[in-house]
């Protein structure tokens, strides 16, 4: 005869861990869950030892703070991480937690979490969402250590786009930077504006400004009698031509119809738009020599 399966327990879920994380020796040891409990579906092993309610839905920041308050507790959210807490969807549910413990911590490898050890000066550790975090400034700076260097300008521009920390700032804390990557990281702030709406438009700004073009003004506002026109991801005022990403969102109802309206003021005003899309940017070499007839043209007619 053969051996039947085993009957996978019962979900038991005591009072005291509905919706809580917890390590799995504590809750054995103190006597609310039993080894073989701890295996049923009512919960969610994140890390060895580290579990969850299963009705929690799982996401970086669940990760993180799972990580950061039962399995590492002296630890500081960094990186991409310190970005999700700080409200920027810079990692996914299963991307690595990035922590920073002290110099000349002895903790084990863990899958799923990535550790850097170094000294964090006081000023450079916050609270977010009730968890240790790099500040908003040490944050970008850690952001611009990602490779590749495009990667990296489009990590710092989404970090500080809704103002969690000023460019001016973070390129202070990057020139006085020592160590490895100091250049690199440099060079990277260097290259971000925190101004772009979206990773396409960082793109896009790399591609002008390594062209040989003359640099636009980006998110330039276009006024016409003194009166607000339009808001364009990039412009050439003097020339009254603007460069927009089109992302291919439009269908909302109505939205085509406000972008019509926008354009023609923007037509009435004087201006030339000239719109980019994703397969534009598979092809810059076209793309370059389409942006620069436009812009010859109208220089011809300013003269």
């Amino acid at each position: 005869m053969g051996h039947s399966a085993p009957v996978p327990p019962a979900p038991h879920r005591p009072h005291q861990l509905s919706g809580a994380l917890f390590r799995g020796s504590a809750v054995i040891e103190d006597g609310l869950l039993t080894r073989h409990q701890l295996q049923s579906s009512a919960w969610r092993r994140l890390f060895p030892d580290v579990y969850a309610d299963a009705r929690l839905p799982v996401t970086h920041a669940l990760r993180a703070r799972a990580a950061l308050r039962h399995l590492h507790p002296g630890a500081v959210a960094a990186g991409r991480t310190a970005a999700v807490l700080w409200g920027i969807d810079l990692a996914g549910p299963q991307d690595d937690v990035e922590v920073v413990l002290p110099a000349g911590s002895r903790a084990r490898p863990v899958p799923g979490l990535r550790i850097t050890r170094r000294h964090l000066h006081r000023d450079d550790v916050v609270s977010r969402q009730g968890l240790r975090t790099t500040s908003a400034v040490r944050t970008a700076v850690d952001l611009a250590r990602t490779r590749p260097l495009q990667e990296a300008v489009i990590a710092v521009d989404r970090f500080l786009l809704p103002g969690t920390a000023l460019i001016t700032d973070v390129r202070s804390a990057a020139a006085a930077l020592t160590g490895r990557d100091c250049r690199y990281v440099r060079e990277v702030v260097g290259r971000a504006d925190g101004l772009a709406g979206s990773p396409q438009e960082t793109r896009l700004r790399l591609l002008v400004h390594s062209s040989g073009l003359p640099a636009p003004v980006a998110q330039h506002p276009i006024r016409r009698n003194g009166r607000f026109v339009a808001r364009v991801d990039f412009a050439w005022p003097e020339l009254r031509v603007a460069l927009e990403y089109d992302g291919a969102w439009h269908g909302e109802p109505g939205q085509f119809a406000r972008d019509r309206e926008r354009l023609n003021r923007l037509t009435a005003a004087g201006w030339v738009v000239v719109f980019v899309t994703a397969r534009d940017l598979r092809d810059p070499e076209r793309l370059i020599t389409r942006l620069a007839e436009v812009l010859a043209s109208r220089s011809a007619l300013h003269r």
